[in-house]
């Protein structure tokens, strides 16, 4: 466990130190393929962490395709991995029975029926690495279909947004999303971006999600909660098609996330799944008009992202 921590995080604050220059972090997404990477096959996108270190991968190595699979799916294919190919680690959590006995020693005791998570991992490759494969073509949705389904997509949440000034925050006293005129952004993705940033904030209010990230990293609290927004922001915005520009106000943070992710190696697996947390509670408002409700979803650090 100790070494899938490790070697999750030092990808990450390679991927973030390589980006630093230009503000550009791993999350950020633009060009052919700006969506979540899916399975190649059952088309399921990943989730949480694994979005991230897939689009990190995709990156460094230069992958233009979204699609990935197991050497066996690729192979069962009739496609075949290139020799010398290098997989990318994914993983899940799987709810197992834990072992032993209680603490009065009864193995029928309650102790006998805990259940804990274990992380399991495995490797993918991406389609740019095969030989063999086609992809089937499939016609994206034009840029005026992707914009007007992102509009459709934040008016039915349902959030409170006002617009004015220059500043776009999230204001937890008003409990309203303030957000500059959509003219001063230079795109229409520039301004979704900022919106899905601000309103990943907005679900942390303590009668939605209940999120505190000052609770687990004191000081550091409000970097790992604009990191939990950043990266929530990019999961919707992937979800929606929509290119994910960095922004330069955020640049203070990159060296506080460094630090932060150098003392607690499971710092990046807490903030990504809050962040999916986040961005799977804007998905479901969004598609079913679901009332405010109250407490937080059942997540722990250890929250099960779900391999494709």
């Amino acid at each position: 466990m100790a070494q899938l921590y490790a070697r999750v995080t030092q990808q990450i604050i390679e991927a973030i130190s390589a980006g630093v220059g230009d503000c550009r972090m791993p999350w950020h997404r633009s060009g052919n393929d700006i969506g979540a990477p899916r399975n190649a096959f059952s088309k399921r996108a990943y989730r949480g962490l694994n979005v991230v270190t897939l689009w990190a991968t995709a990156e460094a190595k230069g992958y233009v395709s979204g699609g990935w699979a197991t050497y066996r799916q690729w192979l069962e294919a009739n496609a075949q991995v290139r020799k010398g190919e290098k997989g990318t680690m994914v993983y899940f959590w799987e709810n197992r029975q834990a072992g032993g006995r209680d603490e009065g020693g009864d193995e029928e005791g309650d102790g006998a029926n805990r259940r804990c998570f274990i992380a399991r991992s495995y490797m993918v490759f991406n389609a740019d690495q095969v030989e063999g494969y086609v992809a089937p073509v499939t016609a994206p949705l034009s840029e005026e279909g992707r914009l007007e389904k992102a509009e459709a997509f934040f008016d039915a949440i349902g959030a409170e947004i006002r617009n004015g000034g220059d500043q776009a925050y999230f204001d937890k006293g008003t409990d309203h999303v303030q957000m500059p005129a959509f003219g001063q952004f230079r795109s229409a993705h520039g301004y979704y971006a900022v919106l899905a940033h601000e309103l990943a904030h907005w679900t942390g209010a303590k009668h939605r999600l209940d999120r505190d990230m000052g609770k687990r990293f004191s000081m550091e609290g409000r970097a790992m909660e604009e990191l939990v927004a950043e990266l929530g922001a990019a999961f919707i915005m992937a979800e929606l098609g929509l290119a994910n520009e960095p922004r330069r106000d955020h640049a203070a943070y990159i060296a506080n996330w460094l630090q932060v992710f150098q003392h607690y190696d499971r710092a990046i697996f807490t903030a990504a799944a809050r962040a999916q947390a986040a961005a799977d509670y804007l998905i479901a408002r969004a598609g079913a008009g679901l009332p405010e409700r109250g407490g937080s979803l059942p997540i722990t650090d250890n929250n099960m992202e779900n391999a494709a």
